[in-house]
């Protein structure tokens, strides 16, 4: 019977709200982070850290430290893997850092489990950056999923993709797990990797594995500080602070956000699921919702100044479109998400008015990607 997990990365925003609900079910809950400075301040006593000291117990650590591993895994009878680096546009000009953490830190970790003869389950957090566009059916040539945006294309105002084979419209469709995996990013490459290392050696260890494909995950406990990663809490800082928002493209690219409550719901139906589910799960909300509406939501709700500015600027590695089909994970999971964008946001609102109001690092950030040529 499960009762001890080990949640790597769990004292940011997804892996301490898994761990709080799990504690509360009565699991024994130790957490390994590295508290990275970006995302948990310089003196690493974030809010979702302070949170998960009073839940688990909690081991300092890199997750490339093959010792702190190994003594975080004893004992545990489960792993939930969400150590990585995150973020697409940070990636693009910090492959090595990104590609260490995310493939050789899960490298480590499953290099130990290999050894292991109690584990039951292990899940990693992976994410719908592996799809890249993702799908869309042609009138001509049926589904199809296109290659990354061209940059001529998008210099001239031409945001959509198109079909890789007749080069005509498209209509976005949701994608499923069977969908092609296509990232364009960095990011997107070593979770692809990550996912792929991580179901073959569970399948290879006799180790029940799942991935789970994460969309847009935002909630209270969201960190307001990091410029890189989130455009909710980075546009809620920014909006905050009184300064103007860059809708990047035409405002018409659209995400899929799901709840963290959704989440946390997903990730314990994964970790409980019969020991023959295994494979990769989407979690999402199913629905798209662009990030111009995004902003305007925002902006009402926030009550603030500030203009909202559609510039046309694209980012490399960013995606147009993209949302969940969510049917596997309802079917072998029992899971759905049970919060509508609409009411999240509005709670995520009211819990962003509670907090102070974090350093606003947003100029700074895109500065950096238009030094690197990352911001067009």
């Amino acid at each position: 019977m499960l009762n001890r997990v080990l949640i790597t990365g769990g004292a940011g925003f997804i892996g301490s709200s898994v761990a709080i609900a799990l504690a509360k079910q009565s699991y024994e809950v130790r957490v390994l982070d590295s508290l990275s400075p970006q995302i948990h301040g310089l003196d690493g006593y974030s809010p979702t850290r302070l949170a998960v000291d009073r839940v688990a117990e909690l081991i300092y650590a890199d997750v490339r430290n093959t010792d702190a591993l190994a003594a975080a895994l004893k004992g545990v009878n489960a792993v939930i893997h969400l150590a990585a680096e995150t973020g697409t546009g940070q990636s693009m000009y910090e492959v090595g850092k990104y590609a260490d953490v995310n493939i050789i830190g899960t490298s480590r970790l499953l290099d130990l489990l290999s050894s292991s003869n109690r584990m039951e389950r292990i899940i990693v957090a992976s994410s719908r950056a592996i799809y890249g566009e993702g799908k869309y059916v042609c009138g001509k040539d049926g589904p199809v999923y296109p290659d990354k945006r061209q940059e001529s294309d998008m210099r001239a105002g031409l945001f959509d993709p198109r079909c890789p084979h007749c080069q005509g419209v498209l209509r976005l469709v949701p994608t499923d797990e069977r969908s092609q995996l296509n990232p364009t990013s960095v990011y997107g490459i070593t979770k692809q990797v990550q996912e792929q290392l991580w179901l073959l050696c569970g399948e290879t260890l006799g180790i029940p594995a799942i991935a789970l494909r994460y969309q847009n995950v935002y909630g209270p406990g969201q960190s307001l500080s990091n410029p890189y990663t989130g455009i909710l809490s980075i546009f809620s800082t920014r909006m905050r602070s009184g300064g103007d928002i860059n809708v990047f493209e035409d405002g018409k690219e659209s995400r899929d956000f799901v709840y963290i409550d959704d989440v946390v719901a997903a990730t314990i139906a994964a970790l409980e699921a019969p020991s023959n589910v295994t494979g990769a799960f989407n979690i999402g909300s199913g629905q798209p919702v662009d990030v111009l509406k995004i902003t305007t939501m925002l902006k009402e709700l926030l009550g603030v100044g500030g203009n909202i500015q559609v510039t046309g600027n694209y980012r490399s590695g960013d995606i147009r479109h993209n949302f969940a089909d969510i049917q596997r994970a309802r079917d072998l999971l029992g899971w759905k998400p049970e919060v509508k964008f609409e009411e999240g946001l509005r709670r995520f609102i009211s819990w962003v008015e509670s907090q102070r109001v974090a350093v606003d690092n947003y100029d700074l950030a895109l500065n950096e990607l238009k030094s690197r040529g990352m911001l067009k």
